[in-house]
Order: structure tokens, then sequence, then C-alpha cells
């Protein structure tokens, strides 16, 4: 379980792609039709707001958007990233170009609201979790091409990575077991193929469970186990891996969870079923 720093390079890589979309490949000054019925000399003075309590996750991309449109804009962040925001605060001001200020807006929205919406909702289970041992762990359910983002959202809202891709870590689930002809089998491999890597087993019922502890799995992911059944787990493993729950998790259902001492809560829905925030930019007069 780790967390992944955002490289400055892959914040530009992402941005030129956003960008890109909107302008067509082209620079802001030619691909914002929209933008150039302003007179190119008219300056403009614009702050962004959210209309709602949130956790806060995005400074460097707003930075980098500005940066990228025109590098002449005075933008000024006034919170930091995994802060909690109330409704009607201001997030940032853009002093500049009103062209330019226009044609950062929604790229520079886009990013913030999406990964505000992933820190808002990570920290809402954490919150739920609290007094608990367990932590909140996010999946590789991500939108593609944007997980190191997404994963940082989550961090940002107190939650912990899990594995970053397929290369940091085993998770051993029912077709490898199936293709490797059994846990013991597969758990042996991984061994011999990385020993320097975590192996992770998920698993479907308490025999496959056995079958993980015997094999030496460091960490055994109880699928869509009822609670009943995972507490019966967590006396069987007595410390033996580490155990994570995951399979349809709710905010209503965490605390249930966690109360029966795993180690871990996996949840996809932190990333995949995104709820963003909503942002407002305001002209000043």
């Amino acid at each position: 379980m780790q967390s992944q720093p955002i490289s400055n390079e892959l914040i530009s890589q992402l941005v030129k792609q956003a960008l890109n979309e909107d302008l067509n490949y082209q620079s802001a000054s030619q691909g914002d039709i929209t933008a150039q019925l302003i007179p190119q000399e008219q300056q403009a003075n614009a702050y962004v707001i959210t209309r709602e309590d949130c956790v806060f996750c995005g400074k460097a991309l707003i930075l980098e958007v500005f940066k990228q449109v025109d590098p002449s804009v005075k933008v000024t962040v006034f919170v930091e990233d995994g802060q909690q925001v109330a409704a009607n605060s201001k997030l940032f001001s853009a002093s500049g170009s009103a062209r330019a200020i226009l044609t950062a807006e929604r790229t520079a929205l886009n990013f913030v609201q999406s990964l505000s919406g992933t820190a808002t909702t990570t920290a809402h289970y954490v919150k739920a979790l609290a007094g608990s041992q367990t932590q909140l762990l996010d999946t590789r359910k991500t939108i593609p091409g944007l997980r190191a983002l997404q994963k940082y959202a989550v961090t940002c809202g107190g939650g912990k990575n899990h594995r970053i891709g397929l290369f940091d870590a085993f998770l051993i689930k029912e077709n490898h077991i199936a293709a490797c002809g059994g846990i013991d089998k597969a758990v042996s491999q991984a061994r011999s193929n990385h020993p320097d890597k975590p192996v992770e087993v998920e698993v479907e019922n308490l025999g496959e469970l056995k079958q993980a502890l015997t094999a030496g799995a460091d960490i055994i992911m109880l699928d869509n186990f009822t609670v009943e059944d995972i507490t019966q787990a967590v006396t069987l493993t007595q410390g033996k891996a580490k155990l994570e729950v995951s399979g349809n998790m709710t905010l209503e259902t965490l605390s249930t969870y966690a109360q029966a001492g795993v180690d871990f809560i996996s949840s996809g829905a932190l990333t995949k079923h995104l709820q963003s925030i909503d942002l407002s930019m305001r002209f000043e007069a």
C-alpha cells in the first residue's frame, strides 16, 4: 500500500492533452473562437468559488493550465490540496488577459471539480472508519490515463493507495488461480518470480482463505464475504496475514465491516463513481 507522487512532467502532459481537446491542437489564440470575440487587449480579474463543502484537490493543475494558456496571467490559489473548504469559499483568482482566463477556465475547473470530488468522497469514507484500525484503500478502477491524479486525490481525502498498477504488487484472483492450478502454486510462483513484491490473494470463501494462509500470502482479500464470515476469517487468520474486505462497499456499511477487525477496506467507488464538486467562475466588475 503506497502513495505515488505526481511528477511535474505528468501534470504538464495531462494538461496539454486536455487543452488540445478544447483547442484542436492549436494555440489558445487560434483555437478558442469564442474568446476571439473579446478585444485582445482587454484585461480582467476573476475568481472561482465552490458551491458546496468539499476537500480541495488540484492546485498544481490550476497553475499548469493557466501557464500553458498564457503564462502572463497571474493566478493565486487560496487553498491547499487536502484542505476542507466550506461552500462559497474562494478557491483561486486569475488576473490578466480576459481571453486567456476564459480559455483556461473550463479545463482548470474540470480537473479541480473531478479531483476534489474524489477527495471529498474519500474523506466521507475515512470519517466513517474513525475509531477503527481499518485503512481505506482505492482500486485500479480509474479513468484511463488519469489514474495517478485520481489516486493522488484519494490520498488528499485521507485514503491510501492500493497497488498503483500491475507491476508493483501481486493480486492473485480467481482466474489467475485457475490458470496456475491452485492457490498454493500461484503464490509459490509469485515468490519465485518476484520475492520482493507483496503477494495478495483474493478468496471467495473460508476454505480458500485457509489455502491462502497455508500458502503464505501476505494479504488476503475477502471478496463479498458476509459480516459473519468476515468475523470468522479474522479469528482463523490470527494475524498470520493482513485481511482486506472488498465488494459493494457503501458509506453505510463501512463501519460494520471495520468493527469485524479487518486491516483494509477497498472501494472502487472512490474513483469510478465520480461525483464532481460544483464550481463557478465569476468576473469582477
